[in-house]
């Protein structure tokens, strides 16, 4: 078994279409056919079912499609890190990030892991939560900040930030924060919320604020982007709910009114793989 033959694997896994792999592989496609029949024929079993109008994964090959995921990214990973042994430096790594993380929690950690580790790397990614939890399983990523309650087996997590929710308007909305008592004063406005793309938990736990005050809100727009969201608001196109902590920094036409009564709180969690064996990650745990 080669390697060239897993990432073929890989490829044709997402396309399920062997001209299409092919042409991303920058092979031929006879020769992307010959290369998976090598491979089914060394295991012994079929990868993919074929015929003329389409291609799928049989149960095996999604299995190991998903392992061959893993190994090719642990083995880059493996790679850089012995490159950067040679120059002296002590690896890097890799952290995933909601956007809200970005506003406190990660630039501190960062400028801590400089000064106490500056042979240590650090290489950023802002992803939703499904999309960073399918990156640290896959070795893509060594830790990410997510929005979440809890984490499936086989990753650890540690709370790092709990936060209230702020609502936003803009500044020449016709409600000023001197006038707000309740959100049941805006449940006829429109609404702009981050997509559940960008957390189902999320998302719920903000709908649950709606529920606690009576209305289902008129959703006019969602986005995985919290300054999308700030920039509708301040063109008039709704309001908004928020983690109260998206508020530093914010210089536009927006107002935010904190909800810190409200029972609800948005938990940031750290989560990274009980598999990870990075030494870098070590002592970013232990600055966490």
């Amino acid at each position: 078994m080669e390697l060239r033959q897993l990432r073929y694997l890989l490829v044709l896994g997402k396309e399920l279409h062997f001209a299409k792999a092919a042409e991303k592989l920058f092979i031929t496609q006879p020769a992307l056919s010959k290369q998976i029949q090598k491979l089914e024929e060394e295991l012994g079993l079929k990868l993919f079912d074929r015929t003329k109008r389409k291609v799928s994964l049989t149960k095996a090959g999604a299995y190991l499609m998903d392992e061959a995921e893993y190994m090719l990214n642990h083995l880059e990973r493996a790679v850089d890190a012995t490159k950067r042994k040679a120059l002296g430096e002590d690896g890097e790594i890799r952290v995933g990030f909601v956007g809200s993380a970005m506003q406190s929690i990660i630039p501190d950690l960062l400028e801590r892991l400089n000064q106490e580790h500056p042979q240590v790397h650090t290489a950023l990614e802002e992803s939703n939560n499904k999309n960073q939890l399918d990156a640290i399983a896959h070795d893509k990523l060594d830790i990410g900040f997510v929005r979440l309650e809890s984490v499936h087996s086989g990753f650890k997590s540690k709370m790092v930030f709990e936060d209230s929710f702020s609502l936003v308007i803009s500044k020449h909305h016709q409600l000023q924060p001197k006038d707000f008592k309740s959100l049941d004063q805006l449940a006829e406005e429109q609404f702009i919320l981050f997509s559940n793309d960008y957390s189902q938990e999320y998302y719920d736990i903000v709908m649950s604020i709606f529920e606690d005050h009576g209305f289902q809100p008129r959703v006019s727009h969602r986005s995985v982007q919290s300054n999308s969201i700030f920039r509708l608001v301040e063109r008039g196109l709704g309001v908004a709910i928020v983690p109260s902590s998206l508020a530093d920094g914010v210089n536009l036409d927006v107002n935010f009114i904190s909800l810190a009564h409200l029972k609800q709180r948005s938990k940031l969690m750290a989560v990274w793989s009980s598999n990870n064996r990075n030494e870098g990650l070590e002592k970013f745990l232990k600055l966490m």
